[in-house]
C-alpha cells in the first residue's frame, strides 16, 4: 500500500495554515450532529476531548482510570518546550525546529516538526490563560531551564511537577464541559478493540474495570490518545497500567504501526535495586543543569564518592561533549552511561549505576536556591534511596521511559483507518529516533488543543458517514471476539503468574532490543518470545472471574498483547540495518562509537502491515524527504 501523509505543498513555514484554510468546515449548527470517541484522558485526549466538546461535538471519553486527572501525564517532571525566546539566547521556531529533527536524529517528518514548534507558543498562552503556575523570573516573565539537545533555554517549568500541573489545566477545561454535557465521561473502562465498518472506524469496544461487562459505543470517528506502549519491557518509567492494546488492537485492524523498535531511554533514573521490583522512578532531566555526571576513573573503584578526589572522578559527558556538557541529548547521555559501567567503572552495589553530583552547584547557589530548583525532586529520591542528595551524589541509571514508535498517521493525524485519529504519544509522528526533554508534553498538547480540531472537521465534513449503531453485525462480532479472549485466558489455569511472564519478557527486550542490539542477539530474541508466547498461553494463571474487578484479568489480557507486539519491535530492528538515536546496531557505529545512520537505504518511516496471525508483516515504507535540513552526522562536541 502507498502511503500518503497528506503533506501540504508550499513553503515549510506556510504548509499549516495553507492546510487550515483548505480543510473542509463543519458549520457550528451541524457540530453537534456528529459523535466522536476519545480513549484516553492525559494531555493528548483530555484537551482533544475539551477542545471538540467546545465546537461543539458530541464526545464519549473513556479511561482507565477511576479519574481522567490520574492519566500518567501526570508523571512528567521537568518541563515543556516553547519558542518564546523570553532568554534572549536566540531561540526561535526555527531554531526549535531544527533542535527536534536534530535530536530525533533525521528520522522525522520536517511537515509534522515544523507544525509543532509554531504551535508551541500558543501553548504556553492557553496553559497560563488556564493558570498554570509556570516558574517566573525576578522581572515577571515565565522562567526557563535547559533540557538536553538545545543550547538556548526554551523549557517552562512548574518545578518538578509540570506534567501535574498541565493536566490539572486540561482537567479543568474537560471538567467544564463535562458539566455542561457536551462530554460522557466514562471511567474504568479498557478499550479491548476497535470497531471497524466498511473501511472505516466506528466504534470501540470495551470492558468495565468494574462490573467485567462488554460495553460497545459507536460514534462517526475515533481518537486513539492511550500513550506509550514502554511497560513491554516491564520495567520502565510508566504507569503500571500503561499498555500496548488499545494501538495493538487497531493494528490488527488495518492501522499500520511505525517504528516500533524505537523506544526513549531515559539517563537520569533511579536504578534497579530489586527482583521484585515493578516499575522505574524517573528523574527530571532538568536535574542535569546543576547536577554533574561521572565516575571513578579507575575501574572497580568502590570508595564512597566523598572520599574519590577530584583528580581521580572522570566527568565523561563534560570531557566528551564539551558544547553540550551535561545537557546532550538522552540517547547520547544513556549510552556513556552505559559504556562506563560496561568498562567496570559503575556504582553501587550493582555496578549499574553513574552519580549526578549537586555538590558544586550547591557550594556556588547555595543549598536553598538548589532546593527552590529541585525540592520535590531531592525529596523524590531520598524516600526511594534513603540518601540524602543534598549531601551526597544520586546514583542514576538509563532506563525505558517513552515510546517513540506508534501508530502510523499522516499530517492530518489519521492513521491508516479513515476515521481513527491517533494523538501524543499513541502516534510515531514527531520525535524521530529520540524524543527531546520537554517534548512530549508539547507534542500532547498541540495535537489535542490546536490540530486535532481542525484536522477531524476536514474528515467529518468531507466523509459519508451512514448510521451505525451497536447492534450492526460488525459490533457484535468484535463482542463476540473480546469475550472470547476473556474466557480462554481463565480458562488455562496454570502455573506462572502474568506478572512472571510479563518480567522475563522485559528482560529479552532489555538484552536483545535495548540500548544495544546485534544480529545474532535480535533473531535469539524473536526464538525466545515466540516459545515465551506459546508457554504463556499454556501455563499462566490467571485467578477470579470476568464478572468483577479483577486486576489480574486486566493485566492478563494487557500482556497478552505485549507478547504479541514485542516480537512486532524485534522484526522492526532487525531490518533496520543502521544505528540512529539510541539503537545501537553493533555493526554500525563511526570510529568514536556514536550512531551510524545509513541515509541512502534508511532514510523511511517503517510502517508495518499485519498479515494475520502467524504470519509475518508486511513493510511499507513512507520515504522522509529533507528539503529544509541537510542531513548530518550528530555531533555535540
Amino acid at each position: 500500500m502507498a502511503l500518503n501523509a497528506n503533506i501540504p505543498g508550499g513553503p515549510l513555514a506556510e504548509k499549516w495554515d495553507r492546510h487550515r484554510f483548505e480543510l473542509k468546515l463543519v458549520n457550528p449548527a451541524n457540530k453537534k450532529k456528529f459523535n466522536i470517541i476519545v480513549v484516553g484522558t492525559g494531555l493528548a485526549g483530555g484537551s482533544a476531548s475539551a477542545s471538540l466538546a467546545e465546537l461543539g461535538y458530541r464526545v464519549k471519553t473513556f479511561c482507565i482510570q477511576d479519574s481522567p486527572r490520574r492519566a500518567h501525564s501526570i508523571a512528567a517532571q521537568g518541563g515543556i518546550n516553547a519558542a518564546k525566546n523570553y532568554t534572549n539566547e536566540g531561540d526561535s521556531i526555527q531554531r526549535l525546529f531544527y533542535d527536534t529533527i536534530k535530536g530525533g536524529d533525521f528520522r522525522a517528518r520536517e511537515a509534522n516538526v515544523y507544525r509543532l514548534a509554531q504551535i508551541s507558543n500558543s501553548i504556553i498562552d492557553q496553559c497560563v490563560a488556564q493558570g498554570v503556575p509556570f516558574a517566573r523570573d525576578y522581572g515577571g516573565l515565565l522562567a526557563n531551564r535547559s533540557f538536553g539537545g538545545s543550547q538556548v533555554s526554551r523549557t517552562f517549568y512548574t518545578r518538578g511537577q509540570t506534567g501535574q500541573q498541565l493536566l490539572l489545566g486540561v482537567y479543568s477545561a474537560l471538567s467544564r464541559q463535562i458539566a455542561a454535557g457536551n462530554v460522557k465521561m466514562f471511567t474504568r473502562r479498557e478499550m479491548l478493540d476497535l470497531v471497524v465498518v466498511n473501511g472505516q472506524a466506528r466504534g470501540i469496544v470495551a470492558r468495565n474495570l468494574i462490573t467485567g461487562r462488554i460495553e460497545r459505543f459507536a460514534a462517526d470517528a475515533v481518537v486513539l490518545a492511550t500513550g506509550g506502549y514502554s511497560n513491554v519491557f516491564f520495567l520502565s518509567t510508566n504507569a503500571m497500567a500503561s499498555n500496548v492494546s488499545a494501538i495493538y488492537r487497531a493494528y490488527k485492524r488495518g492501522a499500520f504501526f511505525a517504528n516500533p523498535c524505537f523506544t526513549q531511554i531515559h539517563p537520569t533514573c533511579i536504578p534497579v535495586h530489586g527482583i521484585y521490583q515493578s516499575k522505574l522512578t524517573l528523574m527530571s532531566e532538568s536535574l542535569r543543569n546543576d547536577g554533574r555526571v561521572w565516575v571513578p576513573k579507575n575501574p572497580g573503584d568502590k570508595r564512597p564518592p566523598g572520599q574519590i578526589p577530584e583528580a581521580e572522578r572522570d566527568y565523561y559527558l563534560e570531557n566528551r561533549y564539551p558544547s553540550f556538557g551535561n545537557l546532550v541529548p538522552r540517547d547520547v547521555a544513556s549510552r556513556n552511561a552505559k559504556a562506563q559501567c560496561d568498562m567496570g567503572k559503575g556504582v553501587g552495589k550493582t555496578g549499574l549505576a553513574v552519580y549526578l553530583d549537586f555538590e558544586d552547584a550547591i557550594k556556588t547557589d547555595g543549598e536553598a536556591v538548589i532546593g527552590q530548583k529541585y525540592g520535590n525532586l531531592f525529596q523524590m529520591y531520598e524516600k526511594i534511596t534513603a540518601s540524602n542528595p543534598y549531601k551526597e551524589p544520586m546514583m542514576i541509571y538509563p532506563a525505558i521511559h517513552y515510546a517513540m514508535g506508534g501508530l502510523w498517521v499522516d499530517y492530518n493525524l489519521m492513521s491508516t483507518i479513515p476515521g481513527l485519529f491517533v494523538l501524543g504519544e499513541a502516534n510515531f509522528s514527531d520525535h524521530g529516533a529520540n524524543r527531546l526533554g520537554a517534548s512530549a508534553l508539547m507534542q500532547g498538547l498541540a495535537d489535542g488543543y490546536f490540530i486535532i480540531p481542525y484536522t477531524i472537521g476536514g474528515y467529518l465534513a468531507g466523509t459519508a458517514l451512514p448510521e451505525v449503531t451497536t447492534d450492526h453485525a460488525a459490533f457484535e462480532s468484535v463482542s463476540t471476539e473480546a469475550k472470547d479472549r476473556v474466557a480462554r485466558l481463565l480458562a488455562v489455569n496454570g502455573k506462572r503468574t502474568v506478572d512472571d511472564f510479563h518480567r522475563q519478557l522485559g528482560h529479552i527486550l532489555w538484552e536483545y532490543c535495548g540500548m544495544s542490539r546485534n544480529e545474532a542477539g535480535l533473531l535469539k530474541a524473536q526464538k525466545l518470545i515466540q516459545e515465551l508466547r506459546s508457554e504463556f498461553w499454556q501455563n499462566v494463571i490467571v485467578p477470579g472471574s470476568d464478572k468483577d474487578f479483577n486486576q489480574s484479568l486486566e493485566r492478563a489480557g494487557r500482556a497478552a498483547d505485549f507478547l504479541e507486539f514485542a516480537e512486532l519491535m524485534v522484526i522492526d530492528a532487525h531490518g533496520r540495518k543502521e544505528s540512529c538515536g539510541c539503537h545501537l546496531n553493533e555493526a554500525y557505529q563511526t570510529e568514536d562509537n556514536e550512531a551510524l545512520r545509513d541515509d541512502k537505504n534508511y532514510s523511511f518511516v517503517a510502517a508495518w502491515e499485519f498479515a494475520g496471525n502467524d504470519k509475518a508483516p508486511h513493510l511499507n515504507e513512507e520515504p522522509l524527504n529533507f528539503e529544509n535540513v541537510e542531513l548530518t552526522q550528530r555531533s555535540y562536541k
